[in-house]
C-alpha cells in the first residue's frame, strides 16, 4: 500500500483527491494538510511514501515546504500538483527537491499513475512541463555553444565585465582603446543573445565559466 500525504489549502480539493486516490485500491491517504507547516508536522508524525504538494498556500508555500521536507527526509517523494505551469515555478519546485510536477487538470488516471510512479522511484511529469524543461535545456545548450564561439579577446572582455570593470578600465587592462572594447562587447552581446552588460555578466555567472577551480 502506497501511503500518501495530500497538501492543499482548499478542503474540497483535499477531499476529492483523497476519494480519487483511495479508489485505486493500492493507495492510502494517511493524512492531509492545508498549509506547508501542517504538511511538515504530518510527515514528521506519520512519514508518507509520497506527498502531493500544492504550491500556492498561505504562510509557507509548497516550494519551501518541499525544501524542508526533503532536508528532513532526502528519500521522500514529493509530487507537485498545481495550476501553475510557468518555467519559474517548475524550476524552483524541482530545485527544492520535487520528483514530479503535475497540473491540476491532469486526468484521474494520470494522477493515480503519477503517485505509483513516484513511489517506485520515477519522476512523473505533465507533458507540458516536460516541454518547458526541454526548452530550458535547449536554451542552456545554446548559451553554452554561444560561449564556446567567443574569441579569446571577447572572453577577456566578458571576464572583466563580469568582474564589474567599466569600459575605460577594460581598455587600460587589455591595452586596447575604448572603441575596441565597445566593438568586442557588441559582438559578445550578439553571440550570447543578450542586450546589455548586466545580462552578459549574469550569463557568465550562470554558466560558471570564470569560476576558480576547487582546491
Amino acid at each position: 500500500m502506497i501511503r500518501v500525504l495530500v497538501v492543499d489549502d482548499h478542503q474540497v480539493i483535499r477531499s476529492g483527491l483523497t476519494t480519487l486516490l483511495e479508489s485505486a485500491g493500492d493507495i492510502s491517504v494517511d493524512a492531509s494538510a492545508a498549509t506547508g507547516q501542517e504538511a511538515i508536522d504530518a510527515a514528521t508524525d506519520r512519514p508518507p511514501d509520497v506527498v502531493l504538494m500544492d504550491l500556492s498556500m498561505p504562510a509557507m508555500d509548497g516550494i519551501e515546504a518541499t525544501r524542508r521536507l526533503r532536508e528532513h527526509d532526502p528519500d521522500l517523494r514529493v509530487v507537485v500538483l498545481t495550476s501553475y505551469g510557468d518555467r519559474r515555478r517548475i524550476i524552483e519546485a524541482l530545485d527544492a527537491g520535487a520528483c514530479g510536477y503535475l497540473l491540476k487538470d491532469a486526468s484521474p488516471e494520470d494522477l493515480v499513475n503519477a503517485v505509483r510512479a513516484a513511489a517506485a522511484g520515477g519522476a512523473p511529469m505533465d507533458p507540458r512541463v516536460g516541454a518547458v524543461l526541454l526548452s530550458e535545456r535547449q536554451e542552456n545548450r545554446a548559451g553554452s555553444a554561444a560561449g564556446a564561439k567567443l574569441s579569446e579577446r571577447e572572453t577577456d572582455v566578458l571576464r572583466l565585465v563580469t568582474a564589474g570593470r567599466l569600459n575605460k578600465q577594460i581598455a587600460r587592462e587589455l591595452g586596447i582603446s575604448e572603441k575596441t572594447v565597445k566593438s568586442h562587447l557588441t559582438r559578445v552581446f550578439d553571440r550570447l543573445g543578450v542586450t546589455d552588460r548586466t545580462q552578459a555578466a549574469l550569463w557568465a555567472e550562470r554558466e560558471g565559466i570564470f569560476k576558480e577551480p576547487a582546491d
